[in-house]
């Protein structure tokens, strides 16, 4: 396992990071458990939550997640981890969180980074991210931008010096981005340096071969801002692993959850999967390794954010550690990008 600085901050973060929206509805807490030792011994120390987790999100099962790595957190070694959460942003559909999660400003930000706390066991969060952006951008798919739907919105620089004093108190480490647009990367820092409130050091967005948009206008404000991504869905929600090309199994997340197969059903998806995994044949690799290891090579990516149902797939996740893809390989991967970009943006 390689450890990777994140963006400008003291952060070493595995290569590999643990995610977890499924602790508290496709796991129970001693699954949590076991998946959470499994990561550790084999070297992983990042470790993503979120407040609104587990997904699908449900009054019944919010912040579980999070108590079931707090509990797992009081027997470990706190500062060998690092442990990120994420403050959900404004929505309509989300009104048990803090009596429906209307806006990040400084009474949301507090309560909600006090309820993580608890919840997790910790005194202090090492990367507290902002889900999605507090003002209106095309999400989870969407592709669009409608001038239309844009709302009041609290200004950036409100949001960071509510962070501000947050850091100071001792309770977040560093502030990640996560679902932005060049634009708001941009302007995060931009304020940032001028009002002298804490950069963002981190963005976590989806990225894997059927979603390659970061490439382009976020790879580069990244470079010049130094912030690394934290690369979700490396397997496009399972896609990838080419389980869903034909009968779907029963337990899969898009079987039990079809709500959340919007970006994969898309034209030219199934094609291009099959044609990757043409290429991981050839090559004698899995699907999944092809894939993950595609992720994990990119100069942008600080952590590859796997998540897992079973211990079966952790380790098959895990295991695209020992698979370095060559040039040969990666003209091969490129060529049938081009033939079909990007299909699931």
């Amino acid at each position: 396992m390689e450890y990777r600085q994140l963006g400008e901050s003291e952060l070493q973060v595995s290569e590999i990071g643990l995610g977890t929206m499924t602790f508290g509805q496709q796991n129970t807490l001693e699954e949590t458990h076991q998946q959470l030792d499994c990561a550790l011994f084999h070297g992983v120390n990042f470790i993503d939550a979120a407040e609104m987790y587990p997904v699908p999100a449900r009054q019944e099962t919010q912040g579980l997640t999070e108590e079931f790595i707090g509990k797992w957190l009081t027997r470990k070694q706190r500062d060998r981890l690092v442990i990120a959460t994420k403050i959900a942003g404004p929505s309509r559909h989300l009104n048990w969180i803090r009596n429906g999660p209307k806006a990040i400003d400084r009474p949301n930000i507090e309560q909600a980074v006090n309820d993580s706390l608890k919840r997790l066991q910790t005194d202090y969060i090492d990367l507290y991210q902002i889900h999605w952006p507090d003002r209106y951008v095309p999400l989870f798919g969407q592709t669009a931008f409608d001038p239309r739907q844009i709302r009041d919105t609290v200004p950036i620089a409100e949001q960071l010096a509510s962070f501000a004093d947050l850091i100071k108190a001792g309770k977040i480490r560093y502030l990640g981005l996560s679902n932005e647009t060049p634009w708001g990367v941009a302007q995060f820092c931009q304020v940032a340096r001028q009002l002298g409130l804490p950069k963002v050091v981190s963005i976590q967005n989806a990225y894997n071969l059927i979603n390659r948009v970061f490439e382009t206008a976020l790879a580069e404000v990244c470079y010049y801002e130094n912030l690394g991504l934290l690369a979700y869905s490396p397997l496009g929600f399972g896609s990838l692993t080419g389980k869903y090309l034909h009968e779907k199994p029963a337990s899969a997340r898009l079987t039990l959850f079809p709500g959340f197969g919007q970006r994969y059903s898309k034209p030219n998806v199934d094609v291009a999967v099959m044609e990757y995994g043409a290429i991981a044949r050839q090559y004698n690799l899995s699907p999944v390794s092809l894939a993950l290891a595609f992720v994990r090579q990119q100069w942008f990516v600080s952590s590859t954010i796997i998540g897992a149902t079973t211990l079966t797939q952790l380790e098959e996740n895990l295991a695209s550690l020992q698979v370095s893809l060559s040039p040969e390989i990666l003209a091969e991967i490129n060529r049938i990008h081009n033939r079909y970009p990007n299909p699931a943006p």
